[in-house]
């Protein structure tokens, strides 16, 4: 069975919701609803719809600054979002279109225009996110930012190594974020040919991981693409964090058992207790669901076989 897309409504009044409701859903597209900018933001958090239907005027967060918000959050900037506004001055129309909105709609809203604009840019959506899942099905990491050094997006696999540093549902953003938006600045303002990186240091639970950066073009208007690595060293590490889900140090943890160390050796070599490297392992045994140390390392080994 193809899949629906889901149209994301956010709007405060009941009628709106309701109607709006029943005609996307005739135009056989599945529904979801937000009465207001704070909990379209945090059912955002949750699910990913293929398009909004914003309204652009709401009491608390209008629909302006809830848009600009989500476009700060990288895995979903690429949501196209359609306002709808019953103002239909070319003032709060380029207000729509400065926060990040693809198009617009005045009410009354006349439905078979609405259901062939959302058509039209779930289409166009579709195909220039198809053209980043494609670079991250290469093994792309990816990322792009604006002239500040701000993230707009991130191929999947740069998202994982970059969760850290991504904007929470509120806009707000880490840090850390200002000092990779600087370094990325600099690359991309560094003289042609050159051929500088950046490397930044990001906190991996209680550890830390280094992530280098290099600057390969200009994606767009405002848009500069990068590219994300992260160095040899560690690399084994780096496989059992990324594919067993598993944190810097208990990465660490598991490795040097799977080199059939005790855990008052890799204490020592980690520069830490054997009583955290225990509590380190418990957390291991439970996200790999293991019993033991034997079954642990097995696993551990055949994830580096096939990733080698």
């Amino acid at each position: 069975m193809k899949r629906r897309d889901m149209i994301l409504v956010v709007d405060d009044t009941p009628d709106t919701l309701g109607f709006l409701t029943e005609a996307i859903e005739q135009a056989d597209l599945t529904v979801l609803v937000a009465i207001d900018g704070e909990s379209a933001l945090e059912l955002l958090g949750q699910i990913t719809p293929d398009l909004i239907l914003m309204d652009a005027i709401m009491p608390g967060l209008d629909g302006f600054e809830t848009c600009r918000r989500l476009k700060q959050i990288p895995h979903l900037s690429h949501l196209p979002v359609i306002f709808m506004t019953g103002l239909s001055d070319t003032e709060h129309v380029v207000k729509g279109l400065e926060a990040g909105g693809v198009d617009y709609v005045t009410k009354p809203i006349v439905v078979d225009q609405l259901i062939a604009r959302i058509r039209v840019h779930l289409t166009n959506a579709r195909v220039a996110y198809g053209a980043r899942a494609a670079l991250d099905a290469t093994g792309r990491f990816l990322l792009a930012a604006d002239g500040e050094g701000r993230l707009l997006w991130c191929t999947p696999q740069a998202e994982r190594l970059l969760g850290c540093l991504m904007p929470g549902p509120d806009g707000s953003r880490p840090a850390v974020a200002a000092t990779l938006a600087e370094g990325l600045t600099r690359l991309r303002r560094a003289p042609p040919g050159a051929t500088e990186s950046f490397a930044l240091e990001v906190p991996d639970g209680d550890a830390a991981r280094r992530l280098d950066f290099s600057y390969l073009s200009p994606a767009g208007s405002d848009e500069y693409l990068f590219r994300l690595s992260e160095p040899t060293a560690g690399r084994q590490e780096a496989i059992l964090r990324d594919v067993l889900g598993l944190t810097a140090r208990e990465a660490e943890v598991l490795l040097w058992i799977a080199n059939g160390k005790p855990n008052r050796d890799i204490g020592e070599i980690l520069g830490i207790s054997p009583r955290t490297v225990n509590k380190h392992l418990e957390q291991v045994f439970t996200k790999l669901g293991v019993e033991n140390r034997a079954s642990a390392a097995a696993l551990a080994i055949r994830t580096l076989a096939v990733r080698a």
